[in-house]
């Protein structure tokens, strides 16, 4: 069974040919760590202090992978195994309650927050495990390719009212992202791991 994916450029003849780029299960598993260990520093800041600006860059990054999931990954996960499909629909119900679980997140609702992120990473894991058994590696990798560009793309704050399925997500959440990266510019608003400042060890 292949993972159906928009139209791809020719690749000529070659069956050796590989995409470059990294498969959809290793970028999925690599945010999920990022974020769960972002959310640890914030909910346990000691034995160090808890990030300025965490809450604000755990808002955007999770808006971002969210967003980028239900653009590409959960369509693939449900259309190229079908007994899945339960079990995508629980995920984006669970995804909308967190969405909304994020707007005007502060330190009172991180425990809230640190829970849903914690069966996130659960559920979404056992599906990306799933989606390894039956894709191959050429199509983890595209798969991957274009759930690093819709993550670009994304929205960078929470919109629980959006659509969350194909085609509709794919058209509104780059339109909406647009205006929140420019929000974000406006305000200097911090949205990448790469923006809060390193733990200092004595």
């Amino acid at each position: 069974m292949t993972v159906p994916l928009p139209p791809l450029p020719p690749t000529g003849e070659d069956e050796r040919y590989r995409p470059g780029g990294r498969s959809v299960a290793d970028i999925v598993d690599g945010e999920h760590r990022q974020l769960w260990e972002l959310v640890r520093r914030l909910t346990d800041p000691d034995p160090e202090p808890a990030p300025e600006g965490g809450l604000d860059v755990l808002t955007a990054a999770l808006s971002r992978h969210l967003s980028a999931e239900e653009q590409y990954l959960l369509p693939a996960v449900r259309a190229a195994r079908p007994a899945d499909s339960e079990r995508v629909d629980r995920v984006i119900e669970a995804d909308g309650v967190l969405l909304a679980a994020l707007k005007g997140l502060t330190a009172g609702g991180l425990a809230d927050v640190a829970e849903r992120v914690r069966r996130h990473v659960e559920e979404v894991g056992a599906l990306v495990r799933g989606l390894r058994e039956v894709a191959t590696t050429e199509e983890l990798i595209r798969l991957g390719n274009r759930l690093e560009i819709a993550e670009e793309a994304a929205p960078t704050r929470p919109h629980p009212g959006t659509p969350a399925t194909p085609p509709w997500n794919r058209i509104v959440e780059p339109a909406v992202g647009v205006v929140d990266k420019l929000r974000d510019a406006v305000t200097g608003r911090p949205t990448y791991l790469g923006d809060l400042a390193e733990p200092t060890h004595e």
